[in-house]
């Protein structure tokens, strides 16, 4: 007489979806940040030395709205094969 073979059920296994039974979420407590986030924000780290200059978000805001308005209007200039002369009067390659 031949054995049927039976599927064995595992118990113990937690689907991929599910968070394992060690970790106690009972306490936790909703993000305050979340809403912020939410919106559209990127959120940067500060090395503790730049930290320390800014006070908070608004001036940390400010300056990095200045240097990329300078940025954006600092253009590179491409010499004019005028002014790609040399002091002595020969001309370069550009």
């Amino acid at each position: 007489m031949r054995k049927v073979k039976t599927k064995k059920v595992r118990t113990g296994r937690v689907a991929s979806d599910e968070a394992l039974p060690e970790y106690d979420f009972s306490r936790s407590r909703p993000n305050k940040y979340a809403s912020r986030y939410a919106k559209g924000g990127l959120v940067v780290t500060l090395d503790p030395d730049v930290a320390t200059v800014f006070p908070g978000a608004r001036e940390a805001n400010q300056a990095l709205r200045a240097l990329a308005g300078l940025i954006r209007s600092h253009t590179i200039r491409r010499p004019s094969r005028r002014s790609a002369r040399t002091y002595d009067g020969e001309s370069r390659r550009v």
